[in-house]
């Protein structure tokens, strides 16, 4: 990572600010037919899950594939209704918004998709893929007014006003992982949510692309719910982490604390399957494996959802769902052990 990752990495935990973004017990269920005869179930993808953004703060969600953090971030962004809960963005709560009111706040909230291959219009040129929201919203009615904001926009993230001209399949991964920011920077929001923006890139474009972020956070205040599942990646941009299994938040911590001293037995797991650069110290550290496979959502473990791969796992984990207990200053963990 470059020297504003790294000085990221050495900064202070963020003095308290308003929040921004508060979700609360969210519940995202999903009806589905199994079985050759069709029978139904549900997969519980978010199951209950809880926690707050500052203004002008990043908290990462990081987890396995298929634990819930995507639809969690779908859900924020009312592409999916929960089934249950609440999500309040700046005050109000947009679960069962009409979408007539729904509209005035989407253009405050926006999102930085995975796959920037798919995610913008073959058809539709940088500049036009820039420019529609911001006619769409109303933002800018002049037409000029709007060449001069898209060719803005462009620079600021770090590409050219001729790029305007040109079609996605022109551009490089990077290049279009760009766009995707412009474009989601052209509504002036106040919170992004990235879904795994870097996942699909080369790893030193990554860490432009983390670099880019964090630059525009600073310059516009921004807030970001970073989903991922690299925990290298979200330990660079992140002043929190939560981390989420089948559904659940089994730990939430500032970063130097989740770091320093993981309390959670998955959240160790994790961390010991991240790579360090030093051979010496990669030799010699103790890794954590964890055994078996994770478990369906659509036939979740009773108690502990973890237990079934814990090698602490007791009696009682197998009857009682864990609640996060707080650990310390902004650190909980759901584990009964703990």
């Amino acid at each position: 990572m470059s020297a504003v990752a790294a000085s990221r990495e050495q900064a202070p935990e963020p003095a308290p600010a308003e929040t921004l973004l508060e979700v609360r017990d969210l519940v995202m269920h999903f009806k589905v037919s199994r079985g050759p005869f069709g029978r139904s179930g549900l997969v519980r993808a978010v199951d209950g899950v809880s926690f707050s953004l500052r203004r002008g703060e990043t908290l990462g969600l990081v987890g396995e594939s298929g634990c819930g953090k995507t639809t969690t971030g779908r859900c924020v962004l009312q592409l999916e209704t929960p089934t249950s809960g609440a999500v309040s963005f700046e005050g109000r709560n947009l679960v069962g918004m009409v979408p007539a009111e729904l509209r005035k706040v989407r253009n405050r909230i926006q999102v930085i998709f995975q796959d920037p291959y798919s995610s913008l219009n073959p058809r539709m040129t940088v500049g036009q893929i820039i420019a529609e929201p911001i006619a769409v919203h109303g933002l800018e009615r002049d037409p000029r007014a709007r060449h001069e904001r898209v060719r803005d926009l462009l620079v600021r993230v770090g590409l050219s006003p001729q790029h305007a001209l040109r079609y996605p399949h022109e551009l490089s991964g990077g290049q279009r992982q760009r766009v995707g920011v412009a474009r989601a920077l052209a509504m002036q929001p106040s919170l992004i949510i990235c879904d795994e923006p870097v996942s699909a890139l080369d790893v030193s474009i990554q860490a432009q692309i983390i670099n880019l972020l964090a630059e525009l956070q600073s310059d516009f205040g921004l807030s970001y719910l970073f989903v991922a599942h690299d925990l290298a990646v979200v330990r660079h941009i992140s002043d929190r982490i939560a981390v989420m299994y089948l559904g659940k938040i089994v730990e939430i911590a500032g970063r130097r604390d989740l770091y320093e001293a993981p309390a959670h037995p998955y959240t160790r797991a994790l961390l010991s399957a991240v790579p360090i650069p030093d051979p010496a110290l990669e030799a010699t550290r103790e890794r954590q494996v964890l055994s078996g496979e994770v478990p369906s959502p659509l036939n979740p473990p009773t108690g502990c959802v973890f237990h079934p791969r814990c090698p602490m796992a007791i009696e009682r984990c197998k009857r009682e769902v864990p609640a996060l207990k707080a650990l310390g200053a902004g650190h909980e963990a759901a584990c009964h052990l703990v």
